[in-house]
């Protein structure tokens, strides 16, 4: 017979207490234990008397390297490392409303041929259809699932045998070995313990998708992305149509890649060139506008960055960057002040990466730099120059990594001239584009402005 006891969990990290405690030993965190009935029984649908399969000799198993399942949209199955993995867990997070259940369904539908099982607890059968009417695709083997309590969900599963299933989202699940609420520590380790198990025993690949805290991480405890073999994350502003899907645990493939869409009215559109997204080139030349040759995973591509630099009007200075670290703002217009003699303290400082990224490579800081002294002087610099570098704290330009791919980048997109670092050992010519060698910031002052 099962027994029950009453504990207390951590709704943050998972630690469990006998007690209420108000701050947590193992995270740190307060006021985050909750009491949670936990019954002690063995999983259903597992005999006990099941046989145990034996070890394998790792020489004589035998696998495909190509035995990958496709998603049936390309930026997906670029950074899943070519296609769903026979039997893997993926998790998928991201902010409310940024579109994973719409990418979820993409695959569904684009799954063609292919029986998809889409299990929503969120939403009704009714409400998914009005949803799916808007998206591309169509295939005619996807079946829509509400519910909520995974026994049901698994048995349903192994009736079907599908080739794909989805659950939107795993805090909506509740397994009845359990007697807390859905969306608890103990019910979401429990439930993606469970689908872990059917996912490696059927072969079946499963797609969960997952919400996330106030802090932007996975909600739920620590231990569910080291159960799952993929974690992705879905990145993006609201105020814009961009989304990422970035990788940020994969077993069977790369972190570096990246996924680019853009929100239309009829679902997440692949963005296979995004340099002709995030650049413009055909307005009249302005100052403070720079172009810089950035490199996110392994995908290289151009961004544009904008800089105004006015009179402070009440007295403080203020500094204010989107989509770039304002601390690092700071620093490189310390080192213009310090090294280059631009005189910016007494002004107000506004950076903008355009199309509402979010950069974190240093090599942009050549183009940052550029555009503060381009709109400091109101003098434009060549619509056809593009940058990369970083900046370092005596002045120096320092070299950057995959130059290569970026200036191949930057060639293919027109541009006649990069700007980098003289301190490359080796920069191999491209055709069609001049290597602009800079040491210093001085440097690149007489080099845009003389």
């Amino acid at each position: 017979m099962a027994k029950n006891k009453s504990v207390y969990v951590c709704q943050n990290c998972g630690a469990e207490s006998p007690k209420w405690i108000g701050h947590c030993p193992a995270c740190r965190e307060w006021n985050t234990y909750r009491e949670e009935l936990v019954t002690h029984s063995s999983s259903p649908g597992i005999a006990k008397d099941a046989p145990r399969r034996k070890p394998e000799l790792l020489s004589g198993i035998e696998v495909n390297e190509n035995d990958r399942i496709s998603t049936g949209i390309g930026e997906a199955d670029r950074i899943l490392g070519g296609g769903m993995v026979k039997g893997s867990l993926i998790l998928m997070g991201g902010e409310p409303g940024i579109g994973k259940s719409t990418l979820a369904l993409q695959i569904a539908l684009a799954s063609e041929g292919r029986k998809v099982l889409y299990v929503s607890g969120e939403e009704s059968e009714g409400q998914v259809k009005l949803r799916a009417k808007r998206l591309e695709g169509t295939n005619d083997n996807c079946f829509i699932y509400n519910e909520t309590e995974l026994e049901n969900v698994i048995a349903q599963a192994g009736a079907m045998n599908p080739g794909l299933v989805i659950i939107d989202s795993i805090q909506t699940l509740s397994s009845s070995v359990l007697e807390s609420s859905a969306g608890s520590v103990s019910q979401v380790r429990e439930c993606a313990a469970m689908m872990l198990r059917y996912a490696k025993e059927s072969g079946v690949p499963v797609i969960l998708i997952g919400h996330i805290t106030k802090d932007g991480t996975l909600a739920g405890p620590k231990v569910l992305e080291h159960i799952v073999d993929v974690v992705l994350q879905f990145e993006g502003d609201g105020n814009y149509v961009f989304r990422i899907l970035r990788p940020v645990k994969n077993r069977f493939g790369s972190t570096a890649e990246i996924g680019i869409f853009e929100m239309a009215s009829n679902g997440l559109r692949e963005v296979t060139d995004p340099s002709e997204l995030f650049i413009r080139r055909d307005r009249d030349p302005a100052s403070g506008v720079t172009i810089a040759a950035t490199v996110d995973g392994l995908r290289p591509f151009m961004i544009e960055t904008q800089a105004l630099v006015s009179s402070a009007v009440y007295g403080t200075p203020q500094r204010s960057s989107t989509g770039f670290d304002t601390r690092r703002l700071n620093m490189l217009l310390a080192v213009l002040e310090k090294r280059a003699g631009f005189r910016l303290g007494v002004k107000d400082v506004f950076l903008n990466i355009a199309g509402g990224l979010k950069v974190s490579d240093p090599a942009i800081d050549l183009a940052v730099v550029s555009a503060v002294m381009s709109s400091n002087l109101d003098a434009p610099v060549d619509q056809h120059t593009t940058f990369a570098g970083e900046v370092g704290l005596s002045g120096e330009i320092r070299p950057v990594a995959r130059l290569e791919q970026r200036i191949m980048e930057a060639s293919r997109m027109g541009f006649e001239q990069i700007v980098v670092s003289g301190y490359h050992r080796s920069i191999r010519e491209q055709p069609g584009i001049k290597i602009s060698k800079v040491y210093k910031v001085e440097g690149l002052v007489r080099m845009l402005f003389s």
